[in-house]
C-alpha cells in the first residue's frame, strides 16, 4: 500500500512541505487473538499512509478516499470505503474500526487515545512502528527456525527409513547366526518393531495435549504453571521474559504520553499483554498505587521485573518523565530481543548438527557391533 504525493498535494488545503516523522520502534511480539484476514503488512501500511496525509493538513473524509484509489487489493479497499461509510454515519475513527471487527482491541483503545488527545497521527505512526516491528521480529525467528526445522524434518525421515527398511536387514542376518547381540543392538531392533505404535502414540498424545491446552488454556492456574516452566527453560525462557517487558514498556510509553493515567494505562495493558505473569501482577501494582505506592516500588514486589527495569522506573518518577524512560527501555529491550534472536540461530546449527550426528551414530555402532563377533564366529568355523 503506497501513497501517491501528487494525490495528496492536491488534496491539501494549504501549501508546505511535509517533513516525514520518524517512527518510534515498537518491537514486540503480540499475543492478541487475530481477528481477521487483514495481514499486518497490509495494516503496517494503513496506519503510515493515513498518518502521512493527515500530517499533511488533509481533512479526513479526503484522506479515507485518497488511500482507497491508491488500493490495489478490493479487500483492503472496501475495507477503507466501510471505515468512511461508518464515519459519514456518525461514528468515531475508533468505533468504525471495532464495527468492521477486523482490529484488535490494543488498536482501537489506541487510536481511541489519539482522538481523544486530537494526537491521532503520532498514535497512528507508533501503530505503524509496532506492526513493522513485529513483521521484522518474525521475519527473524523465522530466518532462524527455517533451517532448525528443515534438517529435523530431514532427519526425522532419515531415521524412520533407517528402522523401518535398514535395521530390518541387519535383524535377518543376525537371525541366521542366532548370535547373542549387544544391550544397545536389541534396544534399536525393539524401536525398530514399535516404531509405528510409537509414533501413533505419540500423535494422540499431542493430540489429547492440544485439547486440554483448548479447554484450560485460559485457566489462571494453567497459565501461571504454564509461565513458570517457560520461563525457566534455557535461553529461550529469558527471549520470552524480554520480548513480554518490550511490549509493557512500549504499551506504557504510547499510553502515558498520550496523558492516560497512569492507573487507567495499566489497567489498558492488564487487557493487552497477554502474558500471565506481568497480568497478574499488574492488579497488584494498581491496588498498592492507589494507597499511594510509588509505581517502582509496587513492581518491586514481583520477580518478572527486573531490577534495572525497577531503577530505572524509580529515577523516571522523581524526574516525572515517566512516558520517556518506558520509550528508552522499550528500545532496550527489543534491541536485547534481536540479539538473543540471532544468537539463537548461531547457537541451534551446531547443537543440531551434532543431535544428527548423534543419532545416526548410535544406529551405524548398534548394527556393525554385532557383525565384527559375526565375523569371528565364522572364521572360528
Amino acid at each position: 500500500m503506497g501513497i501517491d504525493i501528487s494525490a495528496v498535494n492536491k488534496a491539501k488545503k494549504k501549501e508546505g512541505t511535509l517533513k516525514s516523522p520518524s517512527p518510534s520502534i515498537f518491537s514486540i511480539l503480540p499475543n492478541f487473538r487475530k481477528l481477521s484476514t487483514l495481514s499486518n503488512k497490509d495494516k503496517e501500511a494503513f496506519y503510515k499512509d493515513l498518518a502521512t496525509v493527515l500530517h499533511a493538513g488533509v481533512d479526513f473524509k479526503s484522506s479515507l478516499e485518497i488511500l482507497t484509489n491508491q488500493q490495489k487489493k478490493k479487500s483492503i479497499k472496501s475495507l477503507i470505503v466501510n471505515i468512511e461509510k461508518q464515519i459519514v454515519k456518525g461514528r468515531t475513527f475508533h468505533e468504525a474500526l471495532q464495527h468492521t471487527g477486523q482490529f484488535s482491541a490494543f488498536e482501537t483503545s489506541s487510536i481511541k487515545i489519539g482522538e481523544e488527545t486530537k494526537k491521532l497521527d503520532e498514535v497512528l505512526l507508533e501503530l505503524h512502528g509496532y506492526f513493522n516491528r513485529k513483521i521484522k521480529l518474525r521475519r527473524q525467528i523465522v530466518s532462524v527456525a527455517t533451517y532448525p526445522v528443515f534438517v529435523l524434518v530431514l532427519t526425522f525421515g532419515v531415521f524412520y527409513f533407517m528402522l523401518n527398511y535398514v535395521v530390518p536387514m541387519f535383524k535377518s542376518v543376525f537371525n541366521q547366526f542366532g548370535a547373542e547381540l549387544p544391550s544397545l543392538t536389541k534396544k534399536i531392533l525393539l524401536l525398530s518393531e514399535n516404531f509405528s505404535t510409537i509414533i501413533l502414540s505419540l500423535a494422540i498424545f499431542c493430540l489429547v495435549l492440544g485439547v486440554f491446552v483448548r479447554i484450560y488454556g485460559k485457566n489462571s492456574k494453567f497459565r501461571s504453571l504454564f509461565s513458570k516452566i517457560l520461563l525457566k527453560v534455557p535461553y529461550f525462557g529469558n527471549l520470552v521474559k524480554y520480548i513480554n517487558l518490550a511490549r509493557f514498556c512500549q504499551f506504557l510509553n504510547l499510553l502515558l504520553t498520550a496523558k492516560t493515567s497512569l492507573p487507567e494505562s495499566l489497567d489498558m495493558v492488564k487487557g493487552m499483554i497477554g502474558f500471565y505473569p506481568i497480568e497478574a501482577s499488574i492488579d497488584v501494582i494498581g491496588k498498592d498505587i492507589l494507597r499511594g505506592s510509588s509505581l517502582s516500588n509496587a513492581m518491586r514486589k514481583h520477580s518478572i521485573y527486573e531490577n534495572k527495569l525497577i531503577s530505572m522506573v524509580s529515577v523516571a518518577e522523581e524526574i516525572n518523565e515517566l512516558d520517556t524512560m518506558f520509550g528508552r527501555l522499550a528500545e532496550e529491550y527489543n534491541e536485547e530481543v534481536e540479539h538473543k534472536t540471532k544468537m539463537l540461530g548461531v547457537v541451534m546449527e551446531p547443537l543440531i548438527i551434532v543431535f544428527i550426528g548423534a543419532i545416526v551414530g548410535i544406529v551405524m555402532v548398534a548394527m556393525y557391533a554385532p557383525m565384527f563377533d559375526l565375523s569371528k564366529i565364522i572364521n572360528g568355523a
